[in-house]
Formats: structure tokens, C-alpha cells, sequence
């Protein structure tokens, strides 16, 4: 029964960072893309819009799963010689998801609530240094976040096929 517990939390695990860096990653390869190229009041109107419509129980379920997940799948493989080999690949990954958390909730956040307390767009007198302030500094750490979240993913990914291999 526990051999079962092991690989459905590993499995869950993998697929909530799986969830979780691509997320990070459409926001480097897409959304910052396309937000890059338009004028200062869209970019910020913009970003203002997607800050407010990230915040919902999908969301959430997805970037605390990650976590959660992550943390049960290693409690669970920390003992029994079906889930050992997969254990530092899983504490590997939950390191890396914290770097995430932290880049996330002290980088990424503060600029969100900088860009909302600038106010409505259209009674901001200088869009461009609001811009300024927020853009360049925010897709710098949601690239970080992006590749230590990849890099999380692949751990779990690893830890799988290590978990698949010892028989369990």
C-alpha cells in the first residue's frame, strides 16, 4: 500500500511542476514577448489585468501542489528500498521549487504590487518609467524562476524513471 502512496505522490508531484514551469515558461517565451512589443499604457494595463486573473483556486492548486506534492513524495520515498533511489532526485527538485517560492514572493510579487499601487493607467502621468521600473527587473527573475522550476521538473521526471526502475 505505501509502494502505491509513493508513486501516485511522486506522480502528482511531477505533473503539478509540470503545471507549474510551464506556466513560468509561456510567461518567458509568450506573454512578456507579446507585452514587450506593445505601447506603455497596454504593457501596463496589461500586466495590471493577468496579476489579477493569476490570483484564482487553479492557480493556486497548481503553485502550492507543487510544493505539497513535492514535500510528501520525498517524506514517502525517505524510507523503503522502493522509493530510495528516487529520494535525492525528489529533495533535488523541492530545493529548487523553494528557489522558485523565494524568487516568486521577493522579486516577482513586489513588483506586481508596485505596478497595481501605480494605479489606473489612464490617470498614470508617466507610463514609460512605470514600465521602466517593472519590466525589465520582472522578466529577469521570472526567468530564474522559469529555469530552477525546469530544473525541478526534470528532477521529478528522473526520480520517476529511478522509481519505475527499482520495481515498485
Amino acid at each position: 500500500m505505501l509502494d502505491q502512496f509513493r508513486g501516485v505522490s511522486l506522480v502528482a508531484a511531477t505533473i503539478a511542476m509540470g503545471l507549474a514551469a510551464g506556466l513560468y515558461y509561456a510567461y518567458a517565451c509568450s506573454v512578456m514577448l507579446g507585452l514587450g512589443k506593445a505601447d506603455d499604457r497596454t504593457f501596463v494595463e496589461g500586466m495590471q489585468k493577468i496579476n489579477v486573473a493569476i490570483l484564482n483556486g487553479w492557480f493556486f492548486l497548481t503553485f502550492a501542489g507543487a510544493l505539497l506534492l513535492t514535500a510528501v513524495a520525498a517524506v514517502l520515498h525517505f524510507r523503503g528500498d522502493g522509493g530510495r533511489a528516487a529520494f535525492a532526485w525528489i529533495v533535488a527538485a523541492l530545493v529548487l521549487y523553494v528557489v522558485v517560492l523565494i524568487v516568486t514572493m521577493g522579486f516577482n510579487v513586489p513588483l506586481n504590487d508596485r505596478l497595481e499601487a501605480a494605479g489606473d493607467p489612464a490617470r498614470i502621468a508617466d507610463l514609460a518609467a512605470v514600465r521602466e521600473n517593472f519590466e525589465a527587473a520582472w522578466v529577469r527573475w521570472n526567468i530564474v524562476r522559469t529555469l530552477a522550476c525546469t530544473a525541478a521538473f526534470g528532477c521529478l521526471t528522473w526520480a520517476l524513471v529511478l522509481y519505475g526502475r527499482s520495481g515498485s
